[in-house]
């Protein structure tokens, strides 16, 4: 067969085009495709739930990719090889309570799982504004692409509506603080602002993000290291149990939500 050039060059255009047309009306907006946003996406569209993640970078997985210092390894306790297990990926006993896994291993069965089970993933888009209509309510998100934002090209965004964003950004929890931002201090947090992350400790991190992980503005979740940060707890590190269990949480939380529970 005789390839076409320009063939080539409609495929990707249409696809892409009818792909990105369908993910303008969803029910779920994760915004960063790092751990905690994957699985997430995975629980959402594994329950039939239209979910889209919208990712700023060119690749996919956050934190997750580089494990340790660039060293490919993560860790997990006994709650995350559970998630990882049911997730498809392999983990070796190191010592007792301690498991590891191979980071690139992870991202990219994650990524798979999320995907074969109908997520949609666009990477390269930055969110650069949230829509809060008159039911004081985020209902959407305004993108751009990360390219624009990095050589500072006034160029207008599109938008998209989505029933519930979870801000799965990490570090930055940059949702929050675009509501914060635009609106003041209005999340359910103590001072209404995003708090800031603690210091390292893996121990106090890990068990308090399952319960950071919550809806923090009406129609805004958090999940992972945002979920942390949001609310004022340390970092954790290497160790990416929490990420996974604050993933599956947020997916839970936002089931419930959209049930009407």
């Amino acid at each position: 067969m005789q390839l076409d050039d320009i063939t080539i060059s409609r495929a990707i255009t249409e696809t892409f085009m009818k792909e990105f047309t369908d993910a303008m009306d969803i029910d779920v907006a994760i915004v960063g495709a790092g751990p905690a946003g994957m699985t997430a996406a995975y629980y959402l569209a594994k329950a039939g739930r239209k979910t889209v993640i919208f990712e700023r970078a060119l690749k996919i997985g956050g934190g997750m990719p580089g494990g340790g210092m660039m060293f490919n390894s993560i860790v997990v306790q006994e709650e995350g090889k559970t998630l990882l297990d049911a997730l498809g990926v392999r983990t070796k006993l190191y010592k007792d309570g301690y498991y590891t896994a191979d980071s690139v291993e992870a991202t990219a069965t994650i990524c798979s799982k999320a995907i074969n089970a109908g997520t949609k993933i666009f990477n390269m888009i930055s969110v650069e504004d949230v829509m809060i209509r008159e039911n004081d309510r985020v209902t959407g998100l305004v993108l751009n692409w990360s390219a624009t934002d990095i050589a500072n090209l006034h160029v207008d965004p599109l938008t998209i509506r989505s029933k519930l964003v979870i801000d799965a950004t990490g570090h930055a929890c940059e949702i929050c603080n675009i509501v914060v931002n635009k609106i003041g201090p209005r999340l359910n947090t103590p001072s209404g602002r995003v708090e800031g992350e603690k210091p390292m400790w893996a121990d106090v991190a890990e068990s308090m993000i399952r319960d950071n992980t919550r809806e923090v503005y009406p129609g805004l979740l958090v999940a992972g290291m945002a979920a942390n940060a949001v609310n004022g707890t340390h970092r954790m590190g290497p160790i990416f149990g929490g990420m996974l269990i604050s993933g599956q949480r947020s997916a839970a939380i936002a089931e419930d939500i959209l049930s009407g529970k």
